[in-house]
């Protein structure tokens, strides 16, 4: 069924190699898709590629398609020992989980069984790298920012937050980590198009670009989560979240 081991002993599956990530992973409704109760649509699962290096977090229903088509299994961590699963023993696994590991466990029905979400799943045909910059997008930002005014300091839900250049775009300021940063409406347009300076308001923090994914990380202080950090406590790491 399984067994704890070293990384890297498993034998590929043959043709499961993939050009890219994104192949890797097929969209939702490919051939073997799994019915998720929308309680877990939420769940997220850490991926990695063939040579156990962190490359994505995806959601449950992607994470159960890899699994069901032979394309990935499930990795589990206890006492820095790792265990492997493919879809088959892992739902032979439920009833244990069910009785003894309930809360710590996510679940999803399929049409014939429920089954609890994994947390780290492997590719078995994928061993390139991730790129090694953190996408810069809104929601990253509001992710590093986490959701707190850069000028004010107080926190807001997304719909009431913006982005502004700390050097005004009329200035010559572009998009970048260091020019971009989280501010609630009222400072941004008390702010307008003038430097901090200018306008006489401070950063409570200097805008940086982050070593390390600000949404995953924000995930790691869940402790369901705790299971990613034997993949992800690395120096430098840009793991996408889809």
């Amino acid at each position: 069924m399984s067994g704890s081991r070293s990384p890297g002993k498993r034998q590929d599956v043959k043709g499961a190699a993939h050009p890219s990530v994104d192949d890797a992973l097929p969209p939702d409704g490919a051939p073997g898709a799994v019915r998720v109760q929308a309680g877990s649509l939420d769940s997220k699962v850490l991926v990695l590629n063939r040579l156990y290096l962190a490359i994505r977090v995806v959601s449950a229903r992607r994470a159960f398609s890899l699994l069901v088509r032979d394309l990935a299994e499930v990795i589990t961590v206890n006492d820095g020992q790792y265990s492997t699963y493919d879809f088959a023993s892992w739902t032979d696994l439920a009833e244990y989980q069910r009785q003894f590991e309930s809360e710590k466990h996510d679940w999803v029905r399929t049409v014939r069984l429920q089954v609890a979400v994994p947390r780290v799943i492997r590719l078995l045909g994928y061993d390139r790298l991730p790129a090694q910059t953190v996408k810069l997008n809104r929601r990253n930002l509001f992710a590093r920012d986490r959701n707190q005014c850069q000028y004010c300091g107080r926190h807001f839900p997304t719909c009431e937050l913006s982005i502004d250049h700390v050097l005004p775009r009329s200035q010559g300021g572009g998009d970048s980590w260091e020019n971009l940063v989280c501010a609630c409406i009222r400072c941004n347009a008390r702010k307008g198009g003038r430097t901090p300076e200018t306008a006489r308001m401070q950063l409570i923090r200097r805008p940086v670009m982050p070593k390390r994914n600000p949404l995953i990380a924000l995930r790691l202080g869940q402790d369901k989560y705790a299971s990613w950090k034997a993949f992800l406590d690395n120096a430098y790491w840009s793991v996408e979240l889809k």
